[in-house]
């Protein structure tokens, strides 16, 4: 009988645990984390580092071709400026993605700062993006569960936060950091050994991971990914984005070429749903053009524009970034980053829809 009682009051507890949970709208899953909260943290990204590197090379860029001017100089401080607030970014960001009231979103400015910068005793560095992340979630959801418990709200609730994200800074965020930071070398270490292989490997899963509903931006920028490894994963995303807007323009129009190429291939993710198939003849490109990449032109980029693809064209900045400015790294850009993976991708389309394996309509998108 005491321990039926017993059993009954855990169960008991346990509802009243997870009624608590879903009333503050804390959802422990892979969606929660993996979907929504690093899709948000690549709007972070975007709108200060990616952002900053464009204004800060187009001033850079200006002033070797017109001369040092005010306006190239204000370009780059403001680019500088806002590469510098990639953490803050990020804390907002992923604690709006967590849905997290006004308290806990602006006290993850701070949550956010912390986890990028912030060094503990054992591991001499920061945490960078992946620390950020961290830091951030963590500090948002022990915010939101305090948020509106008591009458001193105002208090209360960027305390918790504060104090969630600077104590997650400082036992995860290096921790983090340096997981992240050396799964990366080990990748272009072995990319840089086996260039045709890892150029395959590399090329189709970021390419894929643009795709799906996850940020590769953000992963790239994680994983420090440069190099030829970078350069890769930049063939492999824009293999995806162009390849999606050219075998769909017959359906989708200007529009979707535009949203597509210059925007997210993530918009067929519905219609992958329905028919996977229509996601080979990008796929394939990836594959193909991966290795052109790493064993023909040897191309590289940095971290910031190897997730990037063709999306408001940051993955060809970064890789002129990489590789330098000249008319020789343009016509390796115009070939491994849009002519190839716009006709390999028509090749596998063609082939597919010949024998009936994709039909028309299949990659309409809801514009």
């Amino acid at each position: 009988m005491k321990i039926e009682n017993q059993t009954e009051k855990q169960g008991a507890e346990l509802s009243k645990f997870k009624r608590f949970l879903k009333r503050k709208d804390i959802v422990f899953s892979r969606k929660r984390y993996l979907q929504d909260a690093l899709s948000a943290m690549a709007l972070g990204l975007f709108a200060s580092l990616l952002i900053g590197l464009i204004m800060k090379t187009l001033g850079e860029q200006t002033a070797i071709l017109f001369a040092k001017n005010p306006i190239s100089d204000f370009l780059v401080e403001a680019g500088t400026m806002a590469m510098g607030l990639m953490g803050p970014a990020i804390g907002v960001s992923v604690a709006w993605g967590l849905k997290s009231p006004p308290l806990v979103l602006f006290s993850s400015v701070v949550t956010g700062s912390m986890g990028a910068t912030v060094v503990n005793s054992f591991f001499d560095m920061s945490g960078g993006p992946a620390g950020a992340f961290i830091a951030a979630a963590i500090g948002a959801e022990l915010g939101k569960a305090v948020s509106k418990e008591t009458k001193i709200d105002i208090l209360i609730t960027p305390v918790v936060t504060l104090l969630g994200g600077m104590l997650s800074a400082k036992l995860f965020s290096p921790v983090i950091g340096a997981l992240m930071s050396g799964l990366g070398k080990i990748i272009m270490s072995a990319t840089e050994m086996q260039p045709l292989l890892m150029g395959i490997t590399v090329s189709v899963i970021v390419g894929l991971v643009l795709t799906a509903p996850i940020s590769s931006a953000a992963l790239c920028i994680m994983l420090e990914l440069s190099g030829l490894a970078g350069g890769a994963a930049t063939a492999g995303c824009c293999a995806q984005m162009i390849g999606f807007a050219i075998v769909s323009y017959k359906e989708n129009g200007p529009g979707g070429l535009i949203a597509q190429g210059l925007g997210t291939s993530m918009l067929q993710v519905p219609n992958i749903i329905k028919n996977w198939r229509i996601l080979i003849p990008p796929t394939a490109a990836a594959a193909i053009c991966g290795p052109v990449s790493t064993c023909i032109f040897k191309m590289k980029n940095i971290p910031i524009g190897s997730g990037m693809g063709t999306s408001g064209l940051v993955g060809q900045i970064g890789t002129l970034t990489a590789m330098g400015f000249s008319l020789s790294t343009l016509i390796q850009i115009l070939i491994v980053q849009f002519v190839f993976p716009a006709l390999i991708s028509i090749v596998f389309y063609k082939l597919l829809y010949k024998y009936g394996k994709i039909k028309k309509g299949d990659y309409t998108l809801d514009l």
